[in-house]
Parts: C-alpha cells; sequence; structure tokens
C-alpha cells in the first residue's frame, strides 16, 4: 500500500493519531461537556477550546514518544489505544468515571472478578479502536526531522494550549467545578494521571501503620465475635429493613439486629479500612484485627475479595487456601468461607476470638453467577454482564437473589456460633459500599463521594449476639466506623481509642 511506502513528516503522523483519538475515544466526555455547559455562544467556545486542549495534548505526547522512543514510542502508542479502547468501554458499558479510586478497583482486580466482566463488546471495542489503528502506528514510515524542527513543534503545540487556556480565563471556574467529570473522560491522560495518583496516595497512606494507645484491660469472658464485610449490599433491598421482597427470610428467624447504614466512600478499599479503623481519618491507623492481635486476641481473616489493610495474622485464608484445606466443598460461592469455622473457632485457645469473613457474592456484574442454583427465587435474571443491555426486571432479580444467598451465609455463621458453648458469641454483618442497578443510568459502584448516588452509599448493618443482657441503642443511622467500638465492647476490651459515640451496645 502507498500509504505504509511513503514517508509521512512526524507532524502529519501525529496530527493523524490525535485527530483520530479526539473523534474516537472522547464522544463521552464532548457529550457530557455539552449537557454541562447548555447552549449560547459562551458553550461554544468551551467545547471549541476543550477541543484544542485536547488536541494538542494528544498531539504533544505522540509527537514526542515517536521522536524519543522511535519503535518503542510507536509501541507504548499502541498500548495506550488499548487502554483507551478499554476505558471507552468502560465508560459507555457502566457509565463509570476514570478517577484514581476506580483505577485503584482495577489494579487491584483479580482474575477471577475480570471473568465476570468478559463478553464480546469490550474485545469488538480493542480490534476496532486499537488493533486496526496499530497497524497504521507501527507501519508508517516517519520523517523524523531534526532537533530544531522538533523544538518548533513543541513550542508551537505549547504555545497554543497556553493560549487556549489564558484566552478562557473567564469560564475557570466552570472549568475547576466540573474538572473531576470531564477530567475522568479524558483519554488517555485519565486513566494514566490516576494510576500514579492512585499508587502514590497507597505509598503515602501505607508508608506506616500508625499504632493505637495499648489496651488497659480485657475481660475475663471467653468471647468470639465473626465479622462479616459484605460486598456492594445495599440496605434497601434487604427486608429487614423494609424492602418489600422476602430477602431476609433465613435471618428474619435469628432474633438480628437491623441498622441503615451509610458507607464512608464507594469502593471497596475504602469502605474496607473504614469499617476496621477507630476514626475517620485519611492515615492509616491500626486496625481492629491488627489491634486485637496485639493486646492477645486469637485473629482469623477468610477472604473471597480484595482491597483490606495490611492484616498481621498467621491465619490468613484466601478463597484458594480454602479450596485446597476443603477440597470436598463447592468452591464456586462463598459458602467455601464458611467451611471448618466451627472446628476453627473450637480449636482456638485464645478467650478472645475474632473472625473476619470478607465476601464477595454481591459484587456485580454477573450478580446471578454468585449464589447457587436453588437460591434463584426471583426470575427471570439477567444473564449477561451487558448490564445496560437487559430489562431492569432481569438485572433487580439477579441481585435481589444475591442477597438472599447473603443472608443465608449469615445465618448458617449464626447458626455455627449457636453451637459454640463455651463462649459468648456476636455475628456483625456490614458492607462495604452499596450498588447502583441502573438508577440514572448508573451501575456497579465507585462514583466519586462528592456525586455519589445514595444507591451506592446507604447499607445495612446487621447483628446478632448470644448475650440476651447486651441493650441495643437505638440509633436512626449508623456507620461504618462503628463495628470497632461495638466489638471493642463485646469482646470485654477497655481502651483509650473506645469511642463510646460509636458504640452500638449501651453501656451496661
Amino acid at each position: 500500500m502507498t500509504l505504509f511506502k511513503e514517508k509521512a513528516s512526524l507532524t502529519a503522523f501525529s496530527l493523524v493519531l490525535s485527530l483520530y483519538t479526539l473523534a474516537a475515544f472522547h464522544v463521552p466526555f464532548f457529550s457530557h461537556a455539552i449537557k454541562l455547559v447548555g447552549g449560547g455562544f459562551n458553550g461554544v467556545v468551551i467545547i471549541g477550546t476543550a477541543a484544542l486542549l485536547l488536541l494538542c495534548m494528544d498531539y504533544l505526547l505522540y509527537y514526542l514518544l515517536v521522536w524519543c522512543g522511535r519503535i518503542i514510542g510507536r509501541v507504548l502508542i499502541c498500548l495506550t489505544l488499548v487502554g483507551d479502547a478499554v476505558m471507552l468501554f468502560g465508560v459507555v458499558a457502566y457509565d463509570v468515571l476514570v478517577t484514581d479510586e476506580m483505577m485503584g478497583n482495577v489494579l487491584n482486580t483479580q482474575s477471577s472478578e475480570v471473568a465476570g466482566f468478559l463478553s464480546w463488546q469490550p474485545f469488538l471495542y480493542i480490534f476496532l479502536l486499537a488493533v486496526l489503528p496499530s497497524i497504521y502506528v507501527l507501519g508508517r514510515k516517519v520523517e523524523y526531522g531534526s532537533w530544531k524542527h522538533m523544538l518548533a513543534n513543541v513550542g508551537v503545540c505549547i504555545g497554543l494550549f497556553v493560549a487556549a487556556i489564558f484566552g478562557n480565563m473567564k469560564n475557570w471556574p466552570w472549568i475547576d467545578r466540573n474538572s473531576t467529570e470531564l477530567g475522568s473522560l479524558i483519554m488517555p491522560w485519565s486513566y494514566i494521571i490516576n494510576t500514579f495518583r492512585f499508587y502514590a496516595s497507597e505509598r503515602e497512606k501505607n508508608q506506616k501503620e500508625i499504632p493505637l494507645p495499648d489496651v488497659t484491660a480485657m475481660s475475663d469472658t471467653r468471647d468470639v465475635c465473626v465479622l462479616i464485610i459484605g460486598e456492594s449490599a445495599r440496605r434497601d433491598r434487604f427486608s429487614l429493613l423494609g424492602y418489600e421482597r422476602e430477602t431476609n427470610r433465613f435471618t428474619v428467624q435469628d432474633s438480628v439486629k437491623a441498622y441503615p447504614a451509610i458507607a464512608s466512600n464507594t469502593y471497596t478499599r475504602a469502605g474496607v479500612k473504614a469499617i476496621l479503623e477507630a476514626m475517620d481519618v485519611p492515615e492509616l491507623y491500626e486496625i481492629l484485627p491488627n489491634y486485637l492481635q496485639r493486646a492477645g486476641a486469637d485473629v482469623v481473616w477468610r477472604t473471597h475479595n480484595w482491597g483490606e489493610p495490611p492484616v498481621h495474622t498467621g491465619k490468613y485464608f484466601t478463597f484458594t487456601d480454602l479450596a485446597r484445606r476443603y477440597p470436598e466443598a463447592d468452591d464456586r460461592y462463598d459458602g467455601l468461607l464458611l467451611e471448618g469455622l466451627k472446628e476453627e473457632i473450637e480449636a482456638s485457645d485464645s478467650a478472645k476470638l475474632l473472625v473476619v469473613i470478607h465476601a464477595y457474592t454481591n459484587h456485580g456484574p454477573s450478580y446471578n453467577t454468585n449464589y447457587p442454583k436453588e437460591f434463584e427465587v426471583f426470575t427471570p435474571v439477567c444473564n449477561t454482564v451487558e448490564m445496560s443491555q437487559t430489562s431492569p426486571e432481569e438485572l433487580n432479580n439477579a441481585y435481589d437473589n444475591s442477597i438472599v444467598y447473603t443472608d443465608y451465609l449469615m445465618h448458617q455463621v449464626i447458626e455455627v456460633l449457636r453451637g459454640v458453648k463455651d463462649r459468648r458469641a456476636m455475628m456483625l454483618f456490614v458492607s462495604d459500599h452499596g450498588e447502583s442497578l441502573g438508577e440514572n443510568n448508573l451501575y456497579m459502584h465507585g462514583v466519586p463521594l462528592s456525586m455519589a448516588p445514595r444507591e451506592q452509599l446507604e447499607i445495612p448493618l446487621v447483628l446478632w449476639t448470644s448475650d440476651t443482657t447486651l441493650q441495643y441503642k437505638d440509633l436512626p443511622e449508623v456507620g461504618q466506623h462503628h463495628v470497632f467500638h461495638t466489638v471493642l465492647r463485646f469482646m470485654g476490651v477497655e481502651s483509650p481509642a473506645f469511642n463510646e459515640e460509636l458504640c452500638i451496645f449501651a453501656k451496661n
């Protein structure tokens, strides 16, 4: 082909790629920007300026990558095209915003979780929008030009960029107000910058766990607490809290106490941190399992999920570990997390025992694959990962069935604890965050906290205890930070870190 035989200037090569990126990957950006600006001449100016800025940014990126990196630069461009295609699919299919929080979710996603998102559509996006253009990127011959030519190109590009910015000074307040939403839709900058932001924030938070004040006293009772950290369970789907469907058909028999609760954020890492920490702070303080372990308690962690801060216990079991320990058990569902639980509790020689179960059951988009068939009580169900392509009825049925299975798991834990005769026992369930099921065209979770819908923040907290002397406080709503202090009171742990206002049990 003549296209691949003749050399193009690096200027033309970079301009073609920049125009392609603008047209192929920024439809959501411009659609959202047009909604925000409304009409009028100033709106046209803002949209036109945005297009020029995006063009300059991508042109500069492509030009410098190829000029400095040659073939390596071309390969890097191809990788950004793949990234652009994947992120565009996420934005279109799930209406997500590409923030540092969302990149944290992506980078911490397990391979088993990725499988739940797979369908033919993302591969079509990658093939059409990334693979085919990459043929041009790798095959087009380029005249690189001299140093002077490179500096002139870079200078002109930066000049246009600066002129566009300062020529729109009156619109800076509008840009600042909408920068989070619009910035998350700019490819490839959104995921590149937010990946670095995520890792920078993680390094800063996890450099060193700040110790809490030492425990001052512990009761002489033998206690066991099973803390179940749920995944994506929203409180308006719990019949214990008023949902018209019978989704809590198991625990309704167990004399449980259910509270409406509010999550601290909309993604797993932040939610789990809030559940385990004593106070709402950005720094990483000593979390509940580590604190109790240091005080002499026995701590067991069983997980089918991810995102927790560093846990300091020798009894940390992943789903794979549990599948190896119990080869006869069904390793497709969260029921595996409960295998051998009673024996593990009875084998502990410590007076204080905390068992944390980090579940996965209500995680999308494949809700229907997260529970055994006998729990499919609401039909028909959504059988596709393309949540926006299914009917609301099917999507809600599948999600509600996953809530029924979560309720069954809570009931099973309570049954195990009832069978433990020599310990006071408590089961506490709380979700890491809520879930969107198509409301306002949003799906799943991860929307930035400043604009998060209530569906992603309103969660349930469910308690059961064998100690009938304990009295529950009459609280209209609780939060994830109530967990730390409620567990301390139940287990008879006295500490300067304890906060009476964040304890669900009344003082005796």
